[in-house]
């Protein structure tokens, strides 16, 4: 089953890994500070979230398919593993 997921790992690195940190994208919107929100600006059909509180490992060569880009919102980004840290 393919699932779309926002790659966590930076991007320097990820040519050289052979496993990536992904958060998966959900259409379950909790609007709390673990979630980013996605959607037609990031290239996606629907409103939607990647959710931090579930991030996991996936093996790069799963990653079939740029479907969008997040941007220039790192800060988000930071925000959301500081949440799921809870630090």
């Amino acid at each position: 089953m393919r699932r779309p997921v926002l790659v966590v790992t930076r991007s320097e690195v990820v040519r050289v890994l052979t496993a990536l940190v992904v958060a998966p994208v959900t259409r379950t919107i909790r609007g709390i500070p673990t979630e980013i929100s996605l959607g037609k600006d990031e290239g996606l059909d629907v409103e939607c979230v990647a959710s931090f509180d579930n991030l996991q490992r996936i093996r790069r060569s799963a990653l079939t398919l740029r479907v969008g880009e997040l941007g220039v919102r790192r800060d988000e980004v930071c925000s959301a593993l500081r949440a799921m840290a809870d630090c």
